[in-house]
């Protein structure tokens, strides 16, 4: 980036919102503001993941302390979805109402509150109560998050709108890591007597991250400017280049201003995700992402069980084979998944991911409950091929599918109404789960070898590409034509 300030700089006029947006698409604004946005962001993932995941391993202790029953622990575990299904369908209205800025600032408070309101519950209703809070702000989040991590990045080349959205998959899997070595330093540092509070100090420590983002936000953060511009206000989308980018951003004397229709409210919005142009995307990411969030909510969260229970281990093996296969297996294949994202596209990632779970399903299915210590670890890796596919293919992915179809007018909306949807299923299966896992063991499995195949099934409905598709430039087509076709 230039040393030279950015009011003596060549000046770049500013005429449209799309002014705005094909600059961010085209590399030309590069900020180092703009790229510690973007690592804000996937802190908000971080987040998301270390909260989701910082009760999976502490179930049965909850379950022992509370005297819960198999229903009572799904109630508890699923408790964080289903607030995630109503902040998602609200946090993308709002995301695309008050901007991404109000929002992410929003959520990290969520985020503080609710980490040590689980922390400290007395009793199973106050834990459900706060999981369902920490899990409104986990659904606001990822609309917001993602609409960050699209809207600042170029459209195509390194650093571009489909490799970030990707990276989210390697966030997640970081933080799920990082949950598991905080278990594991709690496990040799608490006395085995108080082992039984692990799972309160785990849930407790994700309040320390949302605390820091929320000290350097003044510094760092800011709002996009893409969607600023869509507002109508062509001056703080300047402005926002100019503190963010680095680029003197200046409105041109004779730029357009366009407002944003005032009438649209409720599920008016909602409606517009299945206009005729837009109508089989939706579908298809909202069946991607249902199956990618069931079986990776049954296999990621429910990791602890299937190796204590289904796999017979004890308490460290658990702890430890949980860290491996999210660190070994899980972060790289979310790298790979960032590295091939603009070279082999979201589809073909995502639809080799999907046989290889399903594949891993029926592998596991068939071993059922191994007594031989080849057959544990071949389970295992079987659980780590899952997770690897998971991470490079549809976990990565199919939020390119939700994000990169929408221009930015309606991108909150979309990724809103697919996550909070989509959560219906994680809702099931982290309900379902123990209660499956314990009825039928290893047949279990079977079960969730039904998701990746309706993953398949989609995909192979519909062959769309979303990375590198510049959804913006095609939404002002389409109006310019709506408009000539009207006058």
């Amino acid at each position: 980036m230039s040393t030279q300030p950015v009011a003596e700089r060549e000046p770049v006029l500013i005429r449209s919102a799309r002014d705005v947006t094909e600059l961010v698409n085209s590399g030309a604004a590069r900020g180092s503001h703009a790229k510690m946005i973007v690592l804000l962001a996937l802190g908000g993932i971080f987040l998301d993941a270390y909260d989701l995941t910082s009760l999976a391993y502490g179930i049965t202790d909850i379950k022992q302390q509370f005297g819960l029953s198999p229903a009572g622990a799904g109630a508890v575990t699923a408790s964080i979805s289903v607030g995630a299904i109503f902040g998602a369908w609200l946090g993308g209205l709002l995301v695309d109402r008050l901007g991404r800025y109000r929002v992410f600032m929003a959520d990290m408070l969520f985020f503080v509150v609710s980490a040590l309101g689980c922390a400290l519950a007395p009793n199973m209703e106050v834990l459900i109560f706060f999981r369902f809070l920490m899990g409104f702000g986990v659904g606001m989040d990822i609309p917001v998050a993602m609409a960050f991590l699209a809207e600042f990045s170029r459209l195509k080349g390194k650093g571009s709108k489909g490799s970030r959205t990707a990276a989210w998959s390697p966030a997640w899997y970081v933080a799920t890591s990082g949950c598991y070595l905080v278990i594991m330093a709690l496990y040799f540092v608490l006395p085995d007597e108080h082992h039984g509070l692990l799972w309160r100090f785990t849930v407790g420590f994700g309040a320390v991250p949302a605390l820091v983002i929320l000290l350097v936000r003044n510094k760092y953060m800011n709002e996009s400017p893409s969607w600023a511009a869509n507002q109508g206000d062509l001056e703080r989308a300047a402005k926002i280049l100019r503190k963010s980018y680095g680029v003197n951003a200046v409105v041109a004397p004779d730029a357009e201003v366009v407002k944003p229709q005032a009438e649209r409210r409720g599920l008016r919005d909602f409606a517009q995700l299945f206009q005729r142009r837009y109508r089989a995307r939706t579908f298809q990411a909202l069946v991607i992402g249902l199956a990618q969030t069931f079986g990776y909510n049954a296999v990621a969260y429910g990791l602890p069980i299937i190796i204590a229970s289904i796999l017979a281990q004890g308490a460290l093996n658990t702890i430890t084979a949980s860290l491996v296969l999210n660190l070994v297996f899980a972060v790289t294949g979310g790298l790979l998944g960032i590295r091939l994202a603009n070279t082999a596209g979201a589809w073909k990632m995502t639809f080799i991911g999907f046989a290889v779970q399903l594949a891993s399903m029926v592998v596991l299915a068939l071993i059922g409950k191994p007594s031989a210590t080849a057959y544990v670890l071949f389970a295992i890796f079987a659980l780590g091929a899952f997770m690897f596919a998971q991470a490079s293919g549809p976990g990565a992915h199919f939020m390119s599918f939700a994000s990169l179809s929408y221009p930015t007018t309606m991108r909150g909306t979309g990724i809103g109404f697919n996550q909070g949807t989509l959560r219906v299923g994680s809702t099931l299966a982290l309900f379902f789960f123990p209660v499956l896992s314990a009825s039928l063991g290893s047949g279990v499995f079977w079960v969730i070898a039904l998701a990746p195949l309706m993953g398949l099934v989609a995909l192979l409905a519909k062959r769309w590409e979303p990375v590198g598709y510049d959804a913006d430039a095609i939404e002002a087509e389409w109006q310019q034509e709506k408009a000539a076709a009207t006058s």
